[in-house]
């Protein structure tokens, strides 16, 4: 997790939004116009842009259409790593500010093509196989815990994504 130039935990999320197939090129043209104004309402089934709001923290997008990862991100690039396919999933991050106290996020698009790929990689990575290697990273086991029900989540995602000749654009931010 980030953190500002005082220490405090930034709250860098990921969020990812499906995309018919039939929409690949308007998708890779502008990945910003498929996510939401407002996707940690999404995430957290708030009223989005709610001054005030109570988070119900069941997704208000249905799951085959929103893949949220919350703060899991970082751990699960450094699991995928540059080399696998997976890692185009998790891979980038968010351009900080001078003052280190604001960013500009990173959005990506993946076409529908991609996704059978990332599917099978991520297959690869097993639970077990995950956890264990984050307590080698130096992950508590709850850390590890956590990671993993954001891998299992993108694995289910994805698998989707593949069957229905989908895509997805995300947000790291």
């Amino acid at each position: 997790m980030m953190r500002r130039p005082d220490g405090c935990r930034m709250g860098i999320r990921y969020y990812g939004y499906a995309f018919d197939g039939d929409l690949t090129e308007k998708a890779l043209a502008d990945p910003r116009a498929f996510i939401s104004s407002d996707p940690l309402a999404d995430a957290w089934g708030m009223e989005p842009h709610a001054q005030y709001s109570v988070a119900t923290f069941q997704q208000r997008t249905p799951e085959r259409d929103l893949l949220y990862l919350d703060k899991a991100w970082r751990d699960l690039q450094a699991i995928t790593g540059p080399m696998r396919p997976a890692y185009r999933l998790f891979e980038g991050d968010v351009t900080m500010s001078s003052d280190g106290y604001s960013w500009t996020p990173w959005v990506r698009a993946l076409p529908p093509d991609e996704m059978p790929t990332i599917a099978d990689d991520l297959i690869r990575i097993t639970s077990a196989s995950a956890r264990k290697r984050f307590r080698l990273q130096g992950l508590s086991a709850e850390d590890a815990d956590y990671v993993v029900r954001y891998l299992e989540a993108a694995r289910t995602f994805v698998r989707g994504l593949a069957r229905d000749g989908r895509g997805m654009a995300y947000l790291i931010g």
